[in-house]
């Protein structure tokens, strides 16, 4: 059973999202510090909301047409936001500074904690992989922080392979090019949210 949770992870991290398009522009823009600042971020953000889900507060949420909408479109702006600032100031919001004033681990804590697929996630996976006879609230926690986990491994490697393609790239012309791309990505992403997170069932 553990075993296929463990597939299920991987598959859904390795499907595109607005954490692996953030954390790769994060490592491109910023370097590999600011990246795993940002993995930190975005996993006390997966740990976070699995908890909440398997104390039922995720759960009042997504039975609320209208906290269900402030949650996906405050997510939306959000993330159009950082492609935004990214595209402007070509690095986010204070450029080397990111790593020493915390506003990559940050901007990683808020981009997972507005994440309505990470709420749909923790509501729809993990309660299939509850053995019978165990604790429910006991075993989500403990997948919630098996899942955080990979996602944080798979998170740091997409990091690391990021800040690799940032070392390589000779000129500052390519970094810049390479970021609007980017930043361009991250809006598409955004976009792809909203239109696939109109109700809390898809």
């Amino acid at each position: 059973m553990i075993a296929a949770y463990i597939i299920a992870c991987i598959a859904i991290e390795l499907t595109p999202g607005p954490n692996m398009a953030w954390l790769a522009i994060m490592s491109v823009t910023s370097g590999r510090r600011a990246g795993m600042l940002a993995v930190a971020g975005v996993g006390t953000g997966l740990v976070t909301i699995g908890l909440a889900a398997a104390l039922g507060a995720a759960g009042l949420i997504m039975s609320s047409p209208f906290a269900w909408q402030v949650l996906r479109w405050t997510g939306v702006a959000y993330l159009l936001y950082l492609a935004f600032d990214i595209w402007r100031n070509g690095e986010p919001s204070g450029g080397t500074r990111i790593a020493s004033d915390g506003s990559a681990f940050r901007k990683g804590l808020i981009t997972n904690l507005l994440n309505p697929k990470a709420a749909i996630f923790y509501l729809t996976v993990p309660p299939q992989f509850v053995e019978p006879g165990d604790t429910p609230v006991l075993s989500l926690v403990w997948l919630t922080l098996l899942y955080a986990g990979i996602a944080t491994a798979m998170h740091a490697l997409i990091v690391l392979l990021a800040s690799r393609v940032r070392h390589l790239m000779a000129s500052s012309a390519g970094v810049e090019n390479l970021r609007r791309a980017m930043a361009l990505l991250l809006a598409l992403v955004a976009i792809w949210l909203a239109i696939t997170t109109g109700q809390p069932g898809n």
